[in-house]
């Protein structure tokens, strides 16, 4: 075993040790700290019960008088609760009786349970009723110092909970005391409340840090690590020489035979002009080669996409029933990004996803709160995908329909478009059209070539070169011969 790992105490929550560096050092003692609400008992609880199933002794101490069935009735909802490891494997009991009389016999009484039980885990929930009941700075300082070396002394892991914010924490000889700090917080941003976690601090290990997005539901609390987090600098590994097909030979001519292997397009477009067929095509082709494709759409369920891919005789359906389509509708809601990216992963691990659609990036680019984060975000998402051999297109609407400019400044072209297309209308002669052109590739030879396409009832069809007129990308062109693309 990982010298580094072995005296580490994993809490139950792999996520949990993922942001702590794999686990609370063993003797150590932690506060969790936070408002009202924001999760600390639910969290330390289910740390304390999953111990307990493990074959751990645990020892619970509440500090209020109030009866212990209060708190076991909170927990009984949570998947964790076994009520068969009460008084076995986790013993609650009350030191309010003993806080009364003082500071060395609560800690007496709290070092003698856990030597008897033969605690590994002690569980203190309220340090502020503690401090609220003493009104003693010097009283509690030396209790948490001297609790603290009888817990090492019996090799036993603390946590203790307590109400104050982190920055008003951060004030109090607590925060010196411990090993480590852990900070739950329920953040407003708009009208939405994000619950956070942050690692503050933690003696001898190399924790993640920065606030990470925390959810309660019946399983309890888990944690997502913000993706950036998660992806370090790597080797630079030569990009394969291979290309990823859309399944139209006109499109795919003028990428040298289509997209480079593991590399990211945006394919940009104006509304309605056909960008999420396009992308239905470049998931089809890779199920027709068995390669496992996932759709993530924000804007169309399954049976709308199936349905205007049949119209022009693209059967998603069939492919998605068999599996070598996986589709994923997330309804833009109030999504958060990290927990979005987090079920994509899960699908691309489990079914070994070759092909990539985000359909409605910008959806995904709201979806991080913090516009300051979004580069960092986009980055390391592309790298991720890319490190897991994944090709992956990011369908994008432009602003406008058709016009005098192309404006990508609110794009993430630079971070994700390795290679970018457009999709644009040009109006010419009283008639609208549909144009294509690669603008971009990086390190990959490409033909520019502005084409015609057309999306029809038997199917999308890519048109020769548009050399009858000029001004084709402002979206007002200006003829210079008869015809434009192929006769009618």
């Amino acid at each position: 075993m990982d010298r580094r790992t072995w005296s580490l105490f994993e809490t139950g929550i792999p996520s949990f040790d993922t942001l702590l560096g794999g686990g609370i050092p063993r003797r150590q003692s932690i506060i969790v700290a936070g408002d009202p609400g924001s999760g600390k008992t639910v969290l330390c609880s289910q740390m304390a019960f999953l111990a307990a199933a493990r074959g751990l002794p645990v020892v619970l101490v509440t500090v209020t008088s109030e009866p212990h069935d209060k708190l076991v009735g909170e927990l009984s909802s949570f998947s964790f609760f076994r009520e068969e490891l009460l008084d076995e494997k986790l013993f609650v009991m009350s030191a309010y009786s003993s806080l009364k009389q003082g500071a060395k016999e609560t800690r007496d009484l709290i070092i003698q349970t856990v030597r008897k039980r033969g605690a590994k885990l002690l569980f203190i929930d309220g340090l502020r009723s503690i401090r609220d009941l003493w009104q003693d700075e010097a009283r509690l300082r030396e209790f948490l110092y001297e609790l603290g070396i009888g817990l090492a002394a019996a090799d036993c892991v603390g946590l203790f909970t307590t109400e104050y914010p982190l920055e008003k924490l951060l004030t109090l000889p607590e925060a010196t005391t411990v090993d480590g700090i852990v900070s739950l917080a329920v953040v407003k941003h708009g009208a939405r409340r994000m619950r956070r976690v942050e690692v503050v601090k933690l003696r001898g290990r190399p924790h993640l840090s920065g606030e990470h997005l925390m959810r309660i539901d019946e399983d309890g609390v888990s944690f997502i690590p913000r993706l950036e987090s998660l992806v370090s600098a790597g080797r630079d590994v030569e990009p394969p020489e291979e290309r990823v097909s859309f399944g139209l030979p006109e499109l795919d001519v003028l990428m040298e035979g289509g997209l480079p292997r593991t590399s990211a397009t945006l394919l940009a477009g104006s509304m309605g002009i056909g960008k999420t067929l396009l992308a239905a095509h470049f998931a089809v082709e890779g199920a027709r080669r068995d390669e496992h494709s996932l759709f993530v759409s924000f804007h169309d369920s399954t049976e709308s996409l199936a349905a205007r891919a049949r119209r022009i005789q693209l059967d998603v359906a069939r492919f998605v029933r068999s599996g070598l389509i996986t589709y994923l509708y997330i309804p833009p809601t109030e999504q958060e990004a990290d927990l979005v990216l987090d079920h994509i992963f899960q699908e691309v691990e489990r079914r070994n996803v070759k092909r990539l659609v985000i359909d409605g990036l910008t959806t995904l680019e709201q979806s991080i709160a913090e516009r300051e984060r979004r580069p960092l975000f986009l980055g390391a998402l592309a790298e991720k995908l890319r490190r897991a051999g994944v090709t992956t297109l990011y369908t994008r609407e432009v602003s406008k329909v058709a016009g005098t400019e192309l404006d990508f400044s609110d794009a993430p072209v630079s971070i994700l478009g390795e290679n970018l297309l457009l999709l644009r209308y040009v109006e010419l002669r009283g008639r609208i059209h549909r144009i294509l052109s690669v603008l971009k590739m990086r390190d990959s030879k490409y033909d520019n070539d502005l084409r015609e396409f057309q999306i029809a009832d038997s199917g999308m069809k890519v048109l020769a070169t548009m050399r009858s007129a000029e001004g084709l990308l402002t979206g007002q062109a200006r003829p210079i011969g008869t015809s434009i693309g192929a006769p009618e």
